[in-house]
C-alpha cells in the first residue's frame, strides 16, 4: 500500500517541474508566463522563443508523463494504483507546486502519460493530434481532438476501467484549460501554428 502512495507523490513532483520555465531560463529567454498566451507550454515557447526551445520543452513535458508511468509499470502497479500515478504526473504539470501552481495545459504531458501506459495508445493519440492540427493548422484544435480521442484509445487498447476513467479526467481538465482557446476558435480568432497571438 505504501509503494503506490510514494509513487503517486513522486509522479506529482516530477510533473511539477515546468520544462518551459526551466528551458527558457537556461536559454536566457523571457519567462513564458509573461509572453504570448502566458501558458508555460511548447506552443507558447515556440512563438516567443523559437523552435529549439519549443522542442526541448515538448520533449521534457512528454518525459514527465512517460517516466513515472514506466516506473509504476516496472514495479507492478495496475488498475487504480496505476491510474493514480498517471493522473498525478498530469496534475503536477497543470498545478506545479514549484511554480505557484501555475502550470501548462497538459497536452504534451498527457500524451507522455499515454505513451508510458502503452505505446499504441500514445501513438494513436499522437496521430489524432497531428492529423487534426495538420488539417486545421491550429494547435489547440489538434489538442482538443486528441484529448477527446484519448479515453477511447485507452478503452479499446488497454481495456482498464480505472485508467480509462483517469483518461476521462485528463480530457475534462484539458478542455477546462482550453476554455479561452475554445472561445477564440468559435470567434475565428485563434492563431494558427507559427502565428503570433494577437493582443
Amino acid at each position: 500500500m505504501l509503494l503506490p502512495i510514494i509513487l503517486t507523490i513522486a509522479a506529482y513532483l516530477i510533473g511539477s517541474l515546468s520544462t518551459a520555465i526551466i528551458t527558457c531560463k537556461l536559454l536566457g529567454l523571457p519567462d513564458p508566463r509573461t509572453q504570448g498566451s502566458g501558458n508555460p507550454g511548447a506552443t507558447n515557447v515556440l512563438r516567443s522563443g523559437g523552435k529549439k526551445a519549443a522542442i526541448i520543452t515538448l520533449t521534457g513535458d512528454l518525459l514527465k508523463g512517460v517516466i513515472p508511468v514506466w516506473i509504476a509499470l516496472a514495479l507492478g502497479l495496475e488498475g487504480l494504483a496505476l491510474a493514480l500515478v498517471a493522473l498525478a504526473a498530469f496534475l503536477g504539470h497543470l498545478f506545479p507546486v514549484f511554480h505557484q501552481f501555475r502550470g501548462g495545459k497538459g497536452v504534451a504531458t498527457g500524451l507522455g502519460v499515454l505513451l508510458g501506459l502503452h505505446w499504441a495508445v500514445g501513438l494513436c493519440t499522437l496521430a489524432t493530434w497531428l492529423l487534426a492540427a495538420a488539417i486545421t493548422r491550429t494547435s489547440s484544435i489538434g489538442a482538443l481532438t486528441a484529448a477527446t480521442a484519448a479515453p477511447i484509445w485507452v478503452a479499446l487498447i488497454l481495456g482498464d476501467a480505472w485508467v480509462t476513467i483517469a483518461a476521462c479526467f485528463m480530457m475534462a481538465l484539458i478542455y477546462m484549460r482550453h476554455a479561452g482557446n475554445i472561445r477564440r476558435i468559435m470567434n475565428r480568432t485563434e492563431p494558427r501554428i507559427g502565428q503570433k497571438k494577437q493582443p
